[in-house]
């Protein structure tokens, strides 16, 4: 399953169970048909550089890593895309397989005393 990253931009209310709703919605559509949600992170509330359908100028910024496949992820954008709540969503492909996506360890130096010798003295 190809690994996904989601930023999405919520109309902003002042009670908080609209954008935890929204949250939740996609979370629980992605996990119900087969895929992983690996983090949800909240951006928080600002300030929008323009005006979003209709006069909308502030918006509640989130982002959700998630496994699902193709399918799931066109679902989800059509969700997204006839619910009011969201003003702009765009997701972004972070890798196919897990190599794609995490880092290769380091290696360690082989030997700290054949650093020293190179150090000048004083």
């Amino acid at each position: 399953m190809p690994f996904y990253q989601m930023v999405c931009i919520a109309a902003h209310y002042k009670e908080y169970r609209h954008i935890k709703n929204l949250v939740e919605t996609c979370a629980k559509h992605v996990m119900d048909r087969g895929g992983v949600v690996r983090k949800i992170e909240s951006w928080g509330t600002c300030t929008l550089p323009q005006r979003m359908k209709k006069s909308h100028e502030i918006g509640d910024y989130w982002t959700m890593n998630f496994d699902a496949s193709p399918p799931v992820l066109n679902s989800l954008r059509q969700i997204l895309h006839y619910d009011p709540r969201v003003l702009r969503m765009t997701t972004l492909k972070l890798g196919d397989r897990v190599e794609d996506v995490v880092k290769p360890k380091t290696k360690t130096l082989r030997d700290l005393s054949s650093l020293s010798s190179n150090l000048p003295s004083y």
